[in-house]
C-alpha cells in the first residue's frame, strides 16, 4: 500500500465517505488544523510520521478548518489543532492542542490493537474456520504473553474439545476467569463432562446409547455438524435424553460451531422444535 493511502485531506463534501464510512474498516483520525496555527505545524508532521509508520494500521484524515468551517462547527472545533478518533462512524477518543509525541503514541496505543490483539484476532478466525490445530498454535501464543486472557483460554478450550482432548479442555475451561467468556465456558462445560464419561462407555442396550456416543466421538474429530445430527436424532426420539444432558451437549457444540457460522442459528431452531 503506498504511503499516500494513509494520509488524506478531506472537506465538507467527502468528509462522510473518507471519514464516517471509512471508520467501519479501519480508524479514522482527523487532525482540524489551519495554515496560520503554529502548534498544528508541531503537532502534523507527528501524526503523518505515525500514520505512515502505522501502514494502515489507521488513517489519517486532514481537515484544514479555515476552508470547511461547518466541519468544524459539526464535531464542535473550539481550538486547534483538535484531533477526533473515529470508529465505526462514531468519535471514540480525542485532544487539543500539539501534545508531546510520547503522549500522541499513547494516545494511538490505547485505540489500535496490539500485536498480541492481531494474534487473537487471526486465532479467533482460524477457529471459526475449523482449522483447530493452526488456531491452538495462535491461541497458544497469545497465552504465552497473557496467560490469563479469557477469550484466549476460551478459543484453546474450543480447540482441545474438537480435537478429541475433552480432559484438557476441562482443565482450560476452568482457568477462566470471571468475564464475559464465562458464560460461554459454563455451556461447554456439560458437553466437556458428556466427552469424557464417553471414553469409558458402560454397556447397553438402549440403541440411543450408541447414537449418543456416535455424536461426542464426531465431536471429538470435529466433525461438529455431523454431532449435531445425531444428538438431534437422539432427542427427537427422547428428548429428556439422560435428564437433560444431550440437550446441554447440543448447546455446547452450537457454542462450539460458534454464532457466525451460517448454521448456527438453523440447528438453534431446529433443536427448539424438538425440544418444545
Amino acid at each position: 500500500m503506498d504511503a499516500s493511502e494513509f494520509i488524506v485531506s478531506v472537506n465538507e463534501s467527502d468528509f462522510d465517505y473518507e471519514v464516517i464510512a471509512y471508520s467501519q474498516r479501519v480508524l479514522v483520525v482527523v487532525d482540524f488544523w489551519a495554515e496560520w496555527c503554529v502548534p498544528c505545524k508541531v503537532l502534523g508532521p507527528i501524526l503523518e510520521r505515525l500514520a505512515n509508520e502505522g501502514k494502515g494500521r489507521f488513517r489519517l484524515a486532514k481537515v484544514n478548518v479555515d476552508e470547511n468551517p461547518k466541519l468544524a462547527t459539526r464535531f464542535s472545533v473550539r481550538g486547534i489543532p483538535a484531533v477526533k478518533a473515529f470508529r465505526d462512524g462514531e468519535i471514540v477518543a480525542e485532544f487539543t492542542g500539539a501534545l508531546p509525541e510520547a503522549k500522541v503514541r499513547e494516545f494511538f496505543r490505547n485505540l489500535l490493537p496490539s500485536r498480541v490483539d492481531l494474534i487473537l484476532e487471526k486465532a479467533q478466525s482460524l477457529a471459526q474456520a475449523q482449522d483447530w490445530a493452526a488456531a491452538e498454535t495462535a491461541f497458544r501464543q497469545v497465552l504465552a504473553e497473557r496467560s490469563d486472557d479469557p477469550a484466549a483460554l476460551l478459543g484453546l478450550a474450543k480447540c482441545q474439545i474438537a480435537q478429541g482432548r475433552p480432559l484438557e479442555a476441562q482443565n482450560t475451561l476452568r482457568r477462566i476467569p470471571p468475564s464475559r467468556e464465562y458464560a460461554a465456558a459454563e455451556t461447554l462445560s456439560p458437553l466437556v463432562a458428556s466427552m469424557i464419561a464417553a471414553t469409558t462407555p458402560e454397556e447397553s442396550d438402549n440403541p440411543l446409547d450408541a447414537a449418543y456416543q456416535r455424536a461426542l466421538r464426531l465431536t471429538g474429530r470435529g466433525n461438529l455438524l455431523a454431532a449435531l445430527d445425531g444428538i438431534l436424532d437422539v432427542l427427537r426420539q427422547d428428548k429428556h435424553y439422560r435428564r437433560g444432558e444431550a440437550h446441554r451437549a447440543a448447546l455446547g457444540l452450537l457454542e462450539l460451531l460458534g454464532e457466525a457460522h451460517p448454521l448456527t442459528r438453523q440447528y438453534r431452531d431446529e433443536l427448539a422444535s424438538v425440544l418444545f
